[in-house]
């Protein structure tokens, strides 16, 4: 038998029974749309983690702290400080060391992550946040993101820039609105007028405490788009930035949890954190080396994309399993309509093998009948699969949009998920029809004659 009379054979049988065709087709559909899905969801995700990594210039940056005792889990501004110290505890990260850090080679820009706890207030409204101090050259960079007015243009120049969540949630919905309004930045000091008169036991039962609140007014200059994966400075908690001169006319406490109190030395605080951004990603090790010479821990995230691709490695894994259940109704879907489709036409094939048809032809028929359905149940799960996510991509996108977050793709489909997906669903269909292929194949064609 020809190649071309086996396809023949196979799509005209088919068409014969069309709702039954579809019906198995439809469940292939199903299935290869729920696995393009959640593999594409899975691919989204890493492709918006890895690239919020890269544009934030994460991976050319190094997080210096002072050696000691670890941070306990419990300290909120645990975030920054995201490993074990263990450098020498009595190593101070203060200017002169910021300074040393500043000039060692391969070093770009080195500055100390200094942030306050305040009360932000634009309008009415008021929240708490995580006051940022930043360089007016890091906060001009890209990796900042702002797009609506501008970055402050110097170290000294009384303006702040603000997420597009923070304004959103004080009031302003649109982001090129709030530039030139004036935000009000309100800070807790110590009121040394009352420590004269400080009544120990009040102070000792939380009464009396010798604290005054200070107000200050910053026009906003920029707004930033905050990306949901992003990192650095430009944090959720950190939604307000603000450049080292105007920070340092700021009444407030100098530190920013408890903790900070036990890395003292002498009387001498140093900074909980240093960020250095590096030339490039090969300057890594070397810098290390040196600011741990200096007797300071050291953190890179640049160390931790090899887990961070483990772990992404494994949810696709677990996210195609979890697609590979309607995969696996769909084939038993195949092997069913296949063998009812033997018990319809036994008579059928019983006239091909009188007529010379060998059981390699009849097994090629059913082959091509069951290859045909997968086929095409998979590239119309490829579109259902497409459209679906696109339209769940819509759906929480217009959510968030209503809460401040900015746009974000969750899937992403480079075109080889399409191929594999049509390619698994053929040789999925393929397997589920050897075995009534071969059933069609043993079919007596004496009893095949017979049969009404």
């Amino acid at each position: 038998m020809r190649f071309a009379d086996a396809v023949e054979f196979a799509l005209t049988s088919l068409r014969k029974r069309r709702l039954r065709t579809f019906l198995t087709a439809s469940g292939v559909m199903i299935g290869i749309g729920a696995l393009v899905s959640m593999i594409s969801f899975g691919k989204g995700m890493q492709k918006n983690v890895t690239s919020a990594f890269r544009a934030s210039d994460l991976f050319n940056t190094l997080v210096v702290m002072p050696g000691g005792a670890e941070v306990p889990s419990g300290d909120p501004d645990r975030q920054r400080r995201p490993t074990k110290a263990t450098g020498r505890s009595d190593a101070i990260l203060d200017d002169a060391a910021v300074a040393g850090i500043s000039r060692i080679p391969g070093v770009r820009t080195a500055y100390p992550d200094i942030s306050f706890p305040a009360l932000v207030g634009l309008g009415g409204a008021e929240e708490f946040r995580l006051v940022q101090v930043v360089p007016a050259a890091v906060a001009a960079s890209k990796a900042m993101g702002v797009k609506w007015g501008r970055a402050y243009a110097s170290d000294d120049e009384a303006g702040v820039v603000v997420s597009r969540a923070l304004a959103r949630r004080l009031g302003t919905a649109d982001a090129a609105a709030a530039v030139g309004k004036t935000l009000r930045i309100t800070s807790v000091s110590i009121d040394l007028g009352r420590i004269v008169s400080l009544d120990l036991g009040g102070l000792f039962s939380g009464k009396g405490l010798p604290v005054a609140r200070e107000a200050y007014d910053f026009p906003i200059v920029g707004v930033t788009d905050i990306a949901p994966f992003g990192g650095g400075v430009t944090s959720v908690q950190n939604a307000v930035l603000i450049p080292p001169g105007p920070a340092g006319r700021i009444k407030r406490l100098p530190i920013t949890s408890i903790w900070d109190l036990f890395r003292m030395r002498d009387g001498r605080l140093g900074y909980s954190a240093v960020n250095v951004r590096l030339g490039s990603l090969a300057d890594l090790e070397a810098v290390r080396a040196r600011v741990r010479e200096m007797g300071f821990a050291t953190f890179a995230l640049a160390d931790q994309f090899d887990e961070i691709t483990r772990a992404f490695f494994i949810m696709d894994m677990v996210l195609a399993a979890v697609g590979m259940i309607a995969i696996v109704v769909a084939a038993l879907g195949i092997i069913n309509t296949m063998v009812m489709s033997i018990l319809e036409r036994t008579r059928e094939i019983g006239v091909m093998k009188a007529v010379g048809a060998e059981d390699g032809d009849i097994r090629t028929i059913f082959f091509f009948e069951s290859g045909a359905i997968g086929l095409a149940g998979g590239a119309a799960g490829c579109v259902l699969g497409w459209a679906t996510s696109l339209l769940i991509n819509r759906i929480v996108n217009f959510y968030l949009a209503r809460q401040g977050m900015p746009h974000v793709d969750y899937f992403a489909f480079p075109f080889w998920i399409f191929l594999g997906a049509v390619g698994f669903s053929l040789l999925v269909s393929l397997v589920s029809g050897i075995y009534p292929a071969r059933r069609a194949a043993r079919v007596d064609p004496v009893v095949a004659l017979r049969h009404d």
